[in-house]
């Protein structure tokens, strides 16, 4: 089994390889790429400086082109990047005019807070109450907790934000929790606690907003997951046996019923950060997702790079997490 992991883990490294050439590829070649963006910075130094509009000449454009490292075959030039990734280079942010690597160690916090804290409640959330719907299901409970569930699926996560923040933020209902940020402005004049209890202030909205994101699949899935293993022979045998119903549920069928919810773990884990755009933009958090937001629109190549490689590493390690799941919950598995 230990071969098994470590292969995947290996494995991690050429797929990487293949995600990031394809897009430095296609960041490259597509219009408004690196290179334009270069000569229509020229160009524009040269207008502001008074003189009159210019062509950037063939000899500018080659330096350009070494200096970027696109003078050889995209290959060539990718070999390089991947070199600097190597020692921990990200390249430089021409939006923000700072490494790549301090503007993603900067935000990951923030959205590690925020998508961490939404990402275990769903679980200690929903699992509890998926698994009371398949004890209760056809009964009241189930009924109302359905119309619920399917009434918050309904509304998209950024809809649910401005709501939140227009009936309990916006002084025009209540106005119980801050509009945004993730700390208060006095937050570094506040003691321990009272940076625990600002903090967890401003999370309160945002993070049922990253609950309300997989709340009624998680749940529908754990309830539908336990009343299949309840049908099944072996909790029937169980029952039929003197066992009671509650401890046949919960110690024969609970953990099979597992099985699907650890399929989507490694998922849920990568969507932290894509997930994460329009809660941050309306409770305005400056974290990963609205950071990634701004490098693809401002077309920002090393900086757009540098967020690929993080997400897609922390959503592989998620897949693997969940293979290490399946093991756990269910010993039979053996991938060997």
């Amino acid at each position: 089994m230990g071969k098994y992991f470590l292969k995947r883990f290996l494995l991690i490294f050429p797929t990487l390889i293949g995600i990031t050439f394809l897009v430095f590829l296609i960041s490259n070649l597509a219009p408004g790429g690196p290179l334009d963006r270069e000569i229509a910075k020229l160009k524009g130094v040269a207008n502001l400086s008074g003189a009159t509009a210019k062509h950037v000449s063939k000899e500018e454009i080659e330096i350009i082109k070494k200096r970027l490292h696109l003078d050889k075959p995209i290959y060539i030039a990718y070999f390089y990047w991947l070199k600097e990734v190597a020692v921990l280079n990200l390249g430089e942010s021409r939006l923000h005019s700072r490494e790549v690597t301090d503007l993603i160690l900067e935000k990951m916090p923030v959205s590690l807070i925020f998508g961490l804290s939404g990402f275990f409640l769903s679980y200690l959330v929903c699992i509890p109450l998926g698994i009371h719907k398949a004890m209760k299901h056809g009964e009241g409970f189930d009924l109302w907790t359905s119309f619920v569930i399917f009434f918050a699926y309904s509304i998209p996560v950024f809809a649910l934000a401005m709501l939140l923040l227009y009936v309990f933020a916006s002084g025009e209902v209540f106005s119980f929790f801050p509009l945004g940020h993730e700390v208060s402005d006095y937050y570094e004049e506040l003691d321990f606690w009272g940076k625990v209890t600002d903090r967890l202030h401003h999370m309160f909205l945002p993070v049922i907003c990253y609950v309300s994101g997989s709340f009624a699949v998680l749940t529908l899935l754990m309830k539908n997951s336990l009343l299949e293993q309840i049908s099944k022979e072996y909790v029937r045998t169980a029952v039929s046996k003197g066992v009671g119903y509650t401890q046949a549920v919960f110690g024969h069928a609970f953990r099979n019923s597992l099985i699907p919810i650890a399929t989507g773990f490694g998922s849920n884990l990568s969507l932290i950060f894509a997930g994460s755009l329009f809660i941050e933009l309306v409770f305005n958090i400056d974290g990963m997702g609205y950071l990634s937001f701004e490098a693809v629109k401002e077309r920002d190549t090393d900086l757009m790079m540098g967020l690929l490689l993080t997400q897609s590493f922390i959503g592989l390690l998620g897949k693997i997490l969940s293979d290490f799941c399946y093991v756990w919950i269910d010993p039979r598995i053996n991938f060997d």
